[in-house]
């Protein structure tokens, strides 16, 4: 059951990038409740394993990944139409391989080890979708414009995060071996 949650989330992250890519292909309560969809099955799928005692190293690595393809497709899909900076989509994409990289071989873990930072990361990179997604939602100027310049502002700030994150865990394996 928890798989077939996060199933669904990874299936969400072609009309949500097409979504913000291309206005016209989706209106912007389809996305912003594609985007919540996948929010509630980040938030359940965890609970959901542990419930039914299926939690496994394989079903972390299927949630996280599909997190990274559904936050990164959905910021380059942003990107694309000009909504916020190139730059986080393809830092997220480094700060990932990073992640597995060092997670299985680097430490020869069997399951995904997070930083504080890069798990604050992977939980707030929904937030410049959701932003953007209600700024998408035709609710008046103002708001649509706030919300805009909060999602192209908060992008900015995880563009930031992003890039101390991926310095930070290049540099602790020097940390480890002091």
């Amino acid at each position: 059951m928890a798989n077939l949650l996060t199933a669904v989330r990874l299936a969400l992250s072609i009309p949500v990038t097409l979504g913000f890519a291309y206005s016209e292909f989706l209106s912007g309560w389809v996305v912003l409740l594609l985007i919540l969809i996948a929010c509630l099955t980040d938030f359940l799928d965890g609970k959901v394993a542990r419930a039914k005692n299926t939690a496994s190293a394989r079903g972390q690595l299927f949630d996280h990944s599909t997190d990274f393809i559904f936050v990164t497709s959905g910021l380059a899909g942003c990107a694309f139409s000009g909504l916020i900076n190139p730059y986080l989509p393809v830092l997220i994409l480094i700060a990932f391989s990073q992640y597995v990289i060092d997670s299985y071989y680097l430490y020869k873990q069997k399951e995904l080890r997070m930083s504080f930072l890069g798990r604050w990361n992977g939980i707030l990179y929904f937030g410049p979708l959701l932003f953007l997604a209600f700024s998408a939602i035709k609710l008046g100027k103002d708001f649509e414009e706030f919300m805009g310049l909060a999602g192209s502002i908060f992008a900015w700030i995880l563009t930031g995060s992003t890039l101390l994150s991926i310095i930070d865990r290049g540099l602790a394996p020097l940390h480890d071996s002091e």
